[in-house]
C-alpha cells in the first residue's frame, strides 16, 4: 500500500514496485549492510546468496560486494533488493530476498504458501525460486512493470489478463482439489468474533454472518461449477506485464487455492472499484465497477483463450455465476479488513475498508439472490 494502505498487505511488495521505486535510485555501494536484514539466520542467507551468484558465474569474495536496498511497503514479509557486480563488466545482477513475516497465520498457512510458490516456479509461473534459508527465500527479480488501476480497463490488456487467468486456473497443483472458500470464510469469521469488541461485532453483524455464509454456500454451489486453482487476489498490483513482449505474470500467491473459477472472476471484477495508489486508498468506488459489457468481454476472452469453441450461453452463465460470487468476495475481504484492523499497525483504515465491503454485500444481496 502506498501511504501504507491495503495495497501493501495485498501486494506483499510486487517485483515491479521494486523497479518503479528504485528506477531513479542510484545503487549506493554498501549503503546498507547485512545487519539491516532482520534474518534469524544471516550466515545461512549469505551462504545461499553466494551460491546463487556462483550459479551465474560470479564469485563473491567479500560479502560487502552485495548491495542491500530495503523495499518499503511490505506487510506480510520484509523484502530487500540485493545487487552485486558481475564478472562480466559493469553490470549488476539483482535478486529479491524475502524475509517471512509473523502474525499472518490467521489468513493463510505459510508452509502451504511456500509449497505453492515452489510449485508455481516449477510450472514456469511467476518469479523463479533461486534459494531458501530458514526464515525466507531468494526470488528472481522480474523486469516488468506492475499494472495500474487504469490498465485493467484497457481492452487489450484486459484480454491478456483473462487469458493468463485461464492458464492459471488450469494449473494442476498438488494437494486436494477441494474448494477452500467456505472453510476460510468460517475460520475468519470465528477469528473476527474472538478479537472484536462487542460494539464492533454488533456494527458488522458478526452474529449473523455465519448464517449468511451458509446461505451463500447453498445458493452458489448449485449446478455444475468449474473448480480450478484460483489466485483469489487478482488486483492490479499482483499483475505484471513485460512492455516488449506483453507477457503477463501473476504474482503473490498467499491466498491462492482451489475454488470455483467464477469466484476468481468475481474477485477481479470487484478489484476494479479500487485504486490503492490514491490519496484515500481504502475508499472503493463502485460507480466504476465494470459494467455488463466489460465483464462479458473479459469472460469471452477468458473462455476463448483455450482455443476451443464456446457458446454465448456459456458466457452468460459464467457472467451470472461470477456476479453472484461477488457476495462471497465482499464477505471475504470484509472479514479480512476487520481482522487486519485489530492485528496490523499500519496507518490504513482497515475497518472503513471492511465497512464498505460488508455494506456492499447487504446492498447487492437482494439484487443477486432475490432475498
Amino acid at each position: 500500500m502506498n501511504s501504507f494502505s491495503r495495497v501493501y498487505l495485498k501486494l506483499k511488495v510486487s517485483q515491479s514496485q521494486v523497479l518503479s521505486a528504485n528506477r531513479e535510485m542510484a545503487i549506493k555501494k554498501n549503503g546498507y549492510g547485512f545487519g539491516f536484514i532482520p534474518s534469524s539466520a544471516p550466515e545461512e542467507l549469505k551462504k545461499v546468496l553466494k551460491e546463487v551468484a556462483a550459479g551465474w558465474g560470479d564469485t563473491i569474495q567479500d560479502i560487502e560486494e552485495f548491495d542491500v536496498i530495503p523495499l518499503k511497503g511490505a506487510m506480510t514479509n520484509e523484502v530487500f533488493q540485493i545487487n552485486w557486480p558481475t564478472n562480466h563488466g559493469d553490470l549488476h545482477l539483482k535478486v529479491l530476498v524475502r524475509i517471512y513475516g509473523e502474525g499472518v497465520e490467521v489468513f493463510f498457512n505459510r508452509d502451504d504458501e511456500i509449497r505453492t510458490f515452489e510449485c508455481m516456479s516449477k510450472h514456469g509461473q511467476g518469479p523463479r525460486l533461486l534459494g531458501r534459508f530458514p526464515d525466507g527465500r531468494i526470488e528472481e527479480f522480474i523486469h516488468a512493470r506492475t499494472l495500474s488501476a487504469a490498465d485493467l480497463r484497457d481492452p487489450e490488456i484486459s484480454s491478456l489478463i483473462a487469458a493468463k487467468l485461464r492458464e492459471f486456473n488450469n494449473l494442476d497443483m498438488p494437494g486436494p482439489k477441494e474448494v477452500l472458500l467456505w472453510e476460510r470464510l468460517r475460520t475468519w469469521l470465528s477469528q473476527a468474533k474472538k478479537i472484536c469488541s462487542p460494539r464492533t461485532a454488533k456494527e458488522f453483524c458478526l452474529d449473523i454472518l455465519g448464517e449468511e455464509i451458509s446461505i451463500l454456500e447453498k445458493e452458489l454451489t448449485q449446478g455444475n461449477q468449474v473448480i480450478g486453482f484460483c489466485h483469489n487476489d487478482l488486483q492490479y498490483g499482483n499483475i505484471m506485464m513485460d512492455e516488449e513482449t506483453k507477457a503477463i505474470t501473476l504474482i503473490d500467491y498467499e491466498y491462492a487455492s482451489y475454488n470455483p473459477v467464477a469466484y476468481d472472476l468475481a474477485n477481479h471484477f470487484c478489484e476494479m472499484a479500487a485504486n490503492y495508489h490514491s490519496e484515500t486508498p481504502h475508499i472503493l468506488d463502485y460507480s466504476i465497477y465494470p459494467d455488463m459489457e466489460e465483464r462479458r468481454r473479459f469472460i469471452s476472452a477468458y473462455l476463448a483463450s483455450s482455443g476451443n469453441e464456446h457458446s454465448d450461453a456459456e458466457v452468460e452463465q459464467l457472467l451470472i455465476d461470477a456476479e453472484k460470487y461477488t457476495l462471497a468476495n465482499h464477505l471475504f475481504w470484509g472479514l479480512w479488513g476487520i481482522i487486519s484492523g485489530h492485528v496490523n499497525k499500519i496507518d490504513f483504515n482497515y475497518l472503513e475498508y471492511a465497512r464498505q465491503r460488508i455494506q456492499q454485500y447487504w446492498l447487492t444481496k437482494p439484487l443477486l439472490l432475490g432475498s
